[in-house]
């Protein structure tokens, strides 16, 4: 039985930290959730929400919403470098559906947010505290010691149960806290932005995803209906330095050898000079905790996006850790748990995401091979090969 007045606090009001909190709050637990931002921020843009991901946010009662605010693809156009036409159409809709029992969708990741930070506030026993300058813990065998500041100086201290790093990718919680390494910048960077449907119309279906695959570099892009707009991430290598160096929006560099199909060209063209970039960081934690603080999420193992995981990692993470909080005698003995039931799964998406990256980004003649085996997989060939992925579900709910 879940134990109750148990207080957990959460370093992070993101997706992991916000879907943390519902689902302790659903068990009984006080918490209170501390965000440096004055509110909750637009960051980022697009966001794929797979079956593993969402069947677990349906069970926080948040599967209407959701559909309100989402598109669910009815497939994937795959389209090898300078393809007019996609090479193979990757079937989702009804058939994750009918396999997996959970919907696909894609959606902003702004609107997931705001909905989680809906569900949160409808719950007495969840505190957002907004506009934290500095927070810092001491754990010891009783429980955790938390004190924060608040941007207009007043300061907070309190005696808990346990402190959760939510914080991502950069997370203070992990190299402050637990002094664990900082993020490892990939090589890779993410151009991203929103393009008006019209600008891009008749190129890209308005129904399904597109991944375009280049030498050196791809894009994956898909509709947002309800925004009127394609959310376009471009990737790219660039050096630290270069990386580092652009802080305003502008337009992507390429790799020059290989000069834009029809499809990017159109792509470069609609977003201008107002594209944005994030370096793409990737942390491989040796701890995820110690005594009564530990991490979920970006904080804890953030991985290269080319399969689509990150957030769903998380959604995972708060899923299982909810649970084991509130049920074991001892915070340390719920993240030695978590610790014991994640980390093999996240090693394999983690490498199956690397992995993706390296094929997409083939040069010719390579290409050759693995248009061939996307051919003969099919149209329902991921169905299969990724059903531990998308078919999986943790132990169910602890009854309240």
């Amino acid at each position: 039985m879940p134990a109750p007045g148990r207080t957990i606090y959460i370093a992070g009001a993101g997706i992991a930290g916000l879907t943390l909190a519902l689902a302790l709050a659903r068990f009984g637990a006080t918490v209170v959730v501390l965000e440096r931002a004055q509110g909750l921020a637009e960051i980022g843009a697009g966001l794929q929400l797979s079956p593993n991901a969402r069947r677990l946010l349906n069970r926080l009662g948040l599967d209407a919403a959701i559909a309100a605010k989402s598109l669910e693809p009815t497939g994937i156009d795959i389209y090898p470098f300078r393809a007019n036409r996609p090479l193979v159409t990757l079937e989702l809709g009804l058939a994750m559906r009918a396999k997996f029992g959970a919907p696909y969708a894609v959606m902003h990741r702004a609107e997931l947010a705001d909905i989680l930070f809906r569900a949160c506030r409808r719950f007495a026993n969840i505190d957002v505290a907004f506009g934290v300058r500095s927070f810092d813990a001491r754990s010891d065998a009783d429980g955790v010691s938390v004190n924060f500041e608040q941007a207009k100086g007043a300061a907070r201290d309190a005696r808990v149960f346990g402190l959760v790093g939510a914080d991502g990718v950069n997370a203070a919680t992990r190299t402050g806290l637990l002094r664990g390494p900082e993020a490892h910048y990939s090589g890779l960077v993410a151009w991203r932005a929103l393009l008006d449907f019209a600008a891009l119309e008749g190129l890209l279906a308005l129904d399904r995803t597109s991944l375009l695959m280049a030498p050196g570099y791809h894009a994956v892009c898909y509709p947002l209906p309800h925004r009127k707009c394609f959310n376009v991430a471009l990737f790219t290598k660039e050096r630290p330095g270069a990386a580092a160096s652009v802080t305003a929006p502008t337009r992507p560099r390429l790799p020059r050898a290989a000069q834009p199909s029809r499809h990017f060209s159109a792509i470069l063209e609609a977003g201008g000079d107002n594209w944005g970039l994030w370096p793409v960081g990737t942390v491989a934690a040796p701890a995820w905790h110690e005594g009564g603080i530990g991490l979920i999420g970006d904080a804890a193992h953030a991985m290269l996006p080319f399969q689509a995981q990150g957030a769903a990692m998380a959604i995972e993470d708060a899923a299982i850790l909810a649970p084991l909080l509130m049920t074991e005698a001892t915070v340390e003995a719920a993240f030695r748990r978590f610790d014991g039931l994640r980390r093999k799964r996240i090693a394999r998406v983690a490498s199956v995401s690397a992995g993706n990256g390296g094929v997409f980004h083939l040069a010719w003649p390579f290409t050759l091979g693995r248009d061939l085996a996307l051919l003969a997989q099919g149209k329902r060939g991921h169905l299969r090969r990724l059903g531990w992925l998308y078919g999986y579900d943790p132990a169910p709910e602890v009854e309240a």
